[in-house]
Protein backbone atom coordinates (compact mmCIF):
# COMPACT_ATOMS: atom_id res chain seq x y z
CA UNK A 1 0.00 0.00 0.00
CA UNK A 2 1.39 3.36 -0.94
CA UNK A 3 1.56 6.47 1.20
CA UNK A 4 -1.17 8.19 -0.85
CA UNK A 5 -3.68 5.53 0.20
CA UNK A 6 -2.79 6.02 3.85
CA UNK A 7 -3.05 9.81 3.48
CA UNK A 8 -6.52 9.50 1.95
CA UNK A 9 -7.60 7.56 5.05
CA UNK A 10 -6.22 10.28 7.30
CA UNK A 11 -8.02 13.15 5.60
CA UNK A 12 -11.46 11.75 6.36
CA UNK A 13 -13.52 13.53 8.99
CA UNK A 14 -13.80 12.22 12.53
CA UNK A 15 -15.92 9.17 13.32
CA UNK A 16 -18.56 11.07 15.29
CA UNK A 17 -21.38 10.04 12.97
CA UNK A 18 -21.59 13.40 11.18
CA UNK A 19 -19.95 12.06 8.03
CA UNK A 20 -21.29 8.80 6.55
CA UNK A 21 -17.94 8.04 4.92
CA UNK A 22 -16.13 8.33 8.28
CA UNK A 23 -17.31 4.90 9.42
CA UNK A 24 -16.12 3.54 6.07
CA UNK A 25 -12.67 5.08 6.65
CA UNK A 26 -12.50 3.55 10.12
CA UNK A 27 -13.40 0.12 8.73
CA UNK A 28 -10.69 0.44 6.07
CA UNK A 29 -8.05 1.34 8.64
CA UNK A 30 -9.21 -1.47 10.90
CA UNK A 31 -8.35 -3.93 8.10
CA UNK A 32 -4.71 -2.90 8.58
CA UNK A 33 -4.64 -3.72 12.29
CA UNK A 34 -1.87 -6.11 13.37
CA UNK A 35 -0.48 -6.45 9.83
CA UNK A 36 3.25 -6.13 9.19
CA UNK A 37 4.00 -2.61 7.98
CA UNK A 38 7.22 -1.15 6.61
CA UNK A 39 7.49 2.63 7.05
CA UNK A 40 10.26 4.77 5.58
CA UNK A 41 11.17 8.17 7.00
CA UNK A 42 13.00 11.22 5.60
CA UNK A 43 16.44 10.47 7.07
CA UNK A 44 16.62 7.12 5.23
CA UNK A 45 15.69 4.80 8.09
CA UNK A 46 12.98 2.16 7.84
CA UNK A 47 10.80 0.69 10.58
CA UNK A 48 9.18 -2.73 10.34
CA UNK A 49 6.49 -3.62 12.85
CA UNK A 50 2.86 -4.54 13.45
CA UNK A 51 0.40 -1.73 12.69
CA UNK A 52 -1.28 -0.77 15.97
CA UNK A 53 -3.16 2.46 15.22
CA UNK A 54 -3.32 5.77 13.36
CA UNK A 55 -4.67 9.07 14.65
CA UNK A 56 -6.49 11.84 12.74
CA UNK A 57 -3.20 13.60 12.01
CA UNK A 58 -1.79 10.50 10.29
CA UNK A 59 0.73 9.52 12.97
CA UNK A 60 1.30 5.75 12.97
CA UNK A 61 2.07 3.53 15.96
CA UNK A 62 3.90 0.25 15.32
CA UNK A 63 4.28 -2.60 17.82
CA UNK A 64 7.37 -4.81 18.03
CA UNK A 65 9.18 -2.41 15.70
CA UNK A 66 12.67 -2.93 14.36
CA UNK A 67 14.70 -0.02 12.99
CA UNK A 68 16.83 -0.54 9.90
CA UNK A 69 19.46 1.99 8.86
CA UNK A 70 22.33 1.90 6.43
CA UNK A 71 25.84 1.83 7.83
CA UNK A 72 29.22 2.61 6.38
CA UNK A 73 30.31 0.46 3.46
CA UNK A 74 33.27 -0.87 5.48
CA UNK A 75 31.05 -2.95 7.75
CA UNK A 76 30.21 -6.54 6.73
CA UNK A 77 26.48 -5.81 6.69
CA UNK A 78 25.11 -2.80 4.74
CA UNK A 79 22.11 -2.48 7.09
CA UNK A 80 22.16 -2.20 10.86
CA UNK A 81 19.10 -3.12 12.89
CA UNK A 82 17.91 -2.61 16.44
CA UNK A 83 14.74 -3.62 18.25
CA UNK A 84 12.64 -0.72 19.51
CA UNK A 85 9.28 -2.10 20.65
CA UNK A 86 6.36 0.35 20.50
CA UNK A 87 7.06 3.49 18.45
CA UNK A 88 5.19 6.49 17.05
CA UNK A 89 6.07 7.69 13.56
CA UNK A 90 4.92 11.26 12.85
CA UNK A 91 3.19 11.80 9.51
CA UNK A 92 5.53 14.73 8.79
CA UNK A 93 8.55 12.36 8.78
CA UNK A 94 7.01 9.55 6.74
CA UNK A 95 8.06 9.05 3.10
CA UNK A 96 6.68 5.58 2.35
CA UNK A 97 4.34 3.04 3.88
CA UNK A 98 3.87 -0.57 2.76
CA UNK A 99 1.64 -3.30 4.18
CA UNK A 100 2.44 -7.02 3.99
CA UNK A 101 -0.62 -8.68 2.41
CA UNK A 102 -1.73 -10.61 -0.67
CA UNK A 103 -2.17 -9.03 -4.11
CA UNK A 104 -5.96 -9.17 -3.82
CA UNK A 105 -5.88 -7.42 -0.45
CA UNK A 106 -3.51 -4.76 -1.80
CA UNK A 107 -5.90 -4.02 -4.66
CA UNK A 108 -8.88 -3.74 -2.31
CA UNK A 109 -6.92 -1.40 -0.01
CA UNK A 110 -5.95 0.82 -2.95
CA UNK A 111 -9.63 1.45 -3.68
CA UNK A 112 -9.53 3.71 -0.62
Amino acid sequence: MEQEAVKSLVHMESADGSNPSSSDAVSRVSKLLFRRMLVGIKDGRFFLGNFHCMDKQGNIILQDAVEYRSTRRTSPSPMEQRCLGLILIPSSCRTSCHVDCSIEEQLSLLKV
